[in-house]
């Protein structure tokens, strides 16, 4: 299955969480950015698809893709715009494995834990 260009239209940035120690020992948790401008496509899962995934994971509600870029990890989050979207996994695309990444997503502050 190839993923049409067309569909990709959302323009969304990956960041991570990094944490520091300042000179006293006292750590900050901060998001850096991984990619910048990466072309998305971003969908509501169906009601069925949300009541599935509930089972596993109950925050998952939509679902983002990709290309395929190594290094994506469920720790990691989304940004469109102003909203934030907790990965909740990582699927390559069944095929060949590189062609696109499906990350089920959840909407929200994603604290890092």
């Amino acid at each position: 299955m190839s993923l049409a260009a067309g569909k990709l239209r959302h323009l969304v940035r990956i960041e991570r969480q990094v944490t520091t120690r300042d000179s006293s020992g006292i750590s900050t948790k901060t998001w850096v950015l991984v990619a910048p401008k990466v072309w998305a496509s971003i969908e509501p899962l169906s009601a069925r698809e949300f009541v599935q995934s509930a089972a596993t994971q109950a925050q998952v509600s939509t679902r983002i893709t990709i290309r395929y870029r190594p290094g994506i990890q469920p720790s990691m989050r989304v940004i469109h715009g102003t909203q934030v979207y907790n990965i909740a996994g990582v699927l390559a695309d069944k095929e060949s494995g590189i062609e696109y990444l499906t990350l089920p997503c959840s909407e929200g502050v994603n604290d890092g834990t």
